[in-house]
Parts: structure tokens; C-alpha cells; sequence
């Protein structure tokens, strides 16, 4: 089982406001454990989800850029 976070904590991590982190909970778009009747907790694992889900591979060929 990974380390849970709070939402400030995730929020931090991510480089976002609370507010999203706690607007993604709503909206079920982030995995989160119930601690208690209003206490949220999200797992290390789902915050590597949504970054590895996040990331862009480069080309593997350069694009040429051709001047006018």
C-alpha cells in the first residue's frame, strides 16, 4: 500500500491549487481513499498514475522547420 497524501500535499506535488485537486474528487476524476466521514486521502501511486497519464513522448523524428 503506498503512503496517502492530503490534497494540499497532492496539490503541492503537482504544481496545483487545492482547489483542483479537490474539484478532481467531485468530479471523480482522481482515485481517493474516505478517512472518516469527510477526510480524503490520495495514494503515491494514483498521483504517479495521473503524471505518467500526463506525459508526452517526444517524436522520435525531428520535425524539420523550413523557413520562408
Amino acid at each position: 500500500m503506498s503512503k496517502l497524501l492530503t490534497t494540499k500535499e497532492v496539490a503541492t506535488l503537482l504544481g496545483l491549487s487545492d482547489e483542483t485537486v479537490r474539484r478532481w474528487i467531485q468530479t471523480r476524476r482522481i482515485r481517493y481513499v474516505k478517512v472518516g466521514a469527510r477526510a480524503v486521502r490520495i495514494g503515491e501511486d494514483e498521483v504517479q498514475r495521473l503524471i505518467l497519464q500526463g506525459t508526452v513522448m517526444p517524436r522520435r523524428e525531428p520535425t524539420q522547420i523550413t523557413g520562408r
